[in-house]
């Protein structure tokens, strides 16, 4: 899928990194949401490779990165941290950061712990992790139960997803997803479903879920003051979750100082439904910051 890239394996601190980088020219940090891999990328990378050092990552829990143990282990600033390293590792000090769902929410998280470090951020069909905690709708609650089922202790969410992971994750991708299965690139759907039929993947997006609550709502409750000043993309699904409960723009004016927004049509999937779009939305808005600098 990602055909002229390299593929490798990091060793930072402790944690293995999986990720594929190709290109040349500014730094791009590609990273995806759940229940997915860095495999999300295979339509979007290679083009964005043509301008940039692309480089696209499995977060820890996921893919062929390392699955700790625990759940502090996973709130967004370790994951956040892992890719700061990361990226620093592949001789990138600054960089642009583009997240998709929990990936978002690590871009956010790395971009209020290391701003010196963010050239640019873009978040994916989210809104602030605070906010929708903090805020529960009935609504919202209904279409995104995931996060409280995955939430719950080990081994209980576990135990039920493995009995059969298929059928679990694509619920999530053609449920509050709002995609269908052709919506997904085959070779993608399954390298998705060789991670998440992994009972060691299982448990570290369990545990992902469970540090969202357990430490990330705290995180970010201390941090409402903090905005991020390097410029800002809000892109989302026209026809997802959050477009139907959210203003989704509006959700992030007071986190971000410098902020473009806009719909990409799908769901909360529409980087695998929209591909094209996708990628010229990106190229929008990175060309010209990478201009200026």
């Amino acid at each position: 899928m990602f055909d002229g890239f390299e593929t490798a394996q990091a060793q930072l601190d402790g944690q293995s990194i999986h990720y594929v980088t190709a290109g040349s020219g500014p730094a791009v940090l590609l990273l995806h949401g759940f229940p997915q891999t860095h495999a999300m990328w295979h339509a979007v990378a290679p083009a964005l490779a043509e301008h940039f050092t692309v480089v696209a990552s499995d977060l820890r829990g996921y893919g062929q990165s390392g699955k700790p143990q625990g759940t502090s282990p996973y709130s967004f600033r370790h994951m956040a941290a892992d890719q700061r390293a990361l990226m620093q590792h592949l001789g990138h000090q600054q960089f642009h950061v583009v997240g998709h769902d929990r990936g978002g929410r690590t871009a956010h998280r790395l971009a209020l712990d290391t701003p010196e470090a963010v050239s640019s951020l873009t978040v994916m069909d989210i809104v602030p992790t605070h906010h929708l905690l903090s805020d529960l709708s009935r609504d919202v609650a209904a279409a995104y139960y995931h996060w409280f089922f995955l939430a719950q202790p080990h081994p209980f969410p576990e135990t039920m997803i493995a009995h059969d992971p298929d059928a679990y994750f694509e619920s999530c991708l053609l449920g509050w997803g709002a995609a269908q299965l052709d919506d997904f690139d085959p070779d993608a759907l399954a390298a998705y479903r060789a991670a998440w039929r992994d009972k060691d993947t299982i448990r570290g997006m369990c545990a992902d879920y469970r540090a969202a609550l357990q430490t990330d709502y705290d995180l970010d409750a201390g941090d409402l003051d903090k905005r991020v000043t390097a410029p800002a993309l809000v892109l989302y699904g026209a026809d997802g979750a959050m477009a139907r409960a959210y203003d989704v723009p509006q959700t992030w004016t007071a986190r971000l100082t410098d902020m473009q927004a806009g719909a990409v049509a799908g769901g909360h999937f529409f980087i695998d439904q929209s591909p094209k779009e996708t990628t010229e939305a990106l190229l929008y808005f990175l060309l010209p910051i990478a201009a200026r600098d």
